[in-house]
């Protein structure tokens, strides 16, 4: 069965189209991303999955069925924009959160004690939310959208504000719900964790469907002749070299696009007339975000 169905759905606020005849499916037990620059509908759609805001035309189905009151407890949000109420303290808040989701008091106390063990929190139950930093508002945020046990999740930019080791955790939390069952809606920035966490994406543009399908799928058709270099040196030479079509510079590390006639064997030799030292040199697929800039870059607006 499919967790959700958005069947040609549109929405409009005065003359901005938001979302313009937006169809997908979400199976059940998938990680589905939802990618696009800002601006681009994610927002209105997630929340018109979860009726907030109600679509001009189409229809979204949820397990077969159009939205119930009964979906509202099945579904956890955590939205991009912080949505905790500041001077609450931090067990109290999310006891708060879990009973407005149908959850007994014990019940809800007992499982939010549970996540701030699990996410090293628990020795500040008692401190406002106000008080606590960025990221850990950010964790505070995801636990109350999962503390109900919901059966669809659905993130907007949930690794926002956290460093490499919480991102890292929360991924590792993402795969053990996607293992239990649980259908995870993700809408993130971050296309190298879109990448690895994700089965099937849908990139949106303005409003429409640029591309969708599985993300392996989706990458062998926009393979590029693409290969990583690593180097210390003067990287500048390398742009005049045979073959090379564009190159993203990070400074010591490079993805260079080759001509589809230039073998990466070739240019690996190329790279021996260079005054740099090559540390590291792979022939890889194209990334998702190269993807991502190739097809939207030039159409974001300032």
């Amino acid at each position: 069965m499919q967790a959700v169905v958005v069947d040609n759905v549109s929405k409009k606020y005065d003359e901005i189209i938001a979302v313009k005849n937006i169809s997908l499916e979400v199976g059940q037990g998938e990680i589905f991303g939802l990618l696009g620059p800002n601006g681009a509908g994610k927002t209105s759609l997630m929340r018109m999955i979860m009726n907030i805001i109600v679509p001009d035309s189409g229809r979204i189905i949820l397990w077969g069925d159009p939205f119930k009151e009964k979906h509202k407890s099945q579904i956890g949000y955590l939205p991009e924009e912080r949505g905790l109420y500041p001077r609450m303290k931090l067990l109290h808040h999310l006891q708060f959160l879990g009973e407005m989701k149908g959850m007994s008091s014990k019940e809800a106390r007992n499982t939010a004690l549970q996540w701030l063990e699990k996410f090293n929190l628990a020795d500040r139950v008692d401190r406002k939310i106000q008080d606590l930093s960025k990221g850990l508002q950010q964790k505070v945020q995801f636990i109350a959208s999962v503390l109900h046990h919901p059966s669809l999740l659905i993130l907007d930019e949930p690794f926002s504000g956290l460093d490499p080791v919480n991102t890292k955790f929360l991924k590792d939390i993402l795969m053990e719900m996607k293992r239990e069952g649980v259908t995870i809606l993700l809408s993130t920035h971050l296309m190298e964790q879109a990448e690895k966490l994700c089965d099937r994406i849908c990139l949106v543009n303005r409003g429409e469907v640029v591309l969708q399908g599985k993300v392996s799928e989706v990458k062998r058709k926009y393979h590029h002749n693409t290969v990583l270099l690593e180097y210390t040196g003067d990287g500048n030479q390398v742009a005049m070299l045979p073959g090379v079509e564009e190159i993203n510079d990070y400074g010591n590390y490079m993805e260079i696009r080759l001509s589809d006639k230039t073998l990466p064997s070739q240019f690996f030799k190329q790279l021996g007339g260079l005054n740099i030292e090559v540390r590291r040199f792979e022939a890889t697929e194209t990334s998702l975000n190269q993807i991502f800039i190739d097809l939207v870059g030039e159409t974001i607006e300032e």
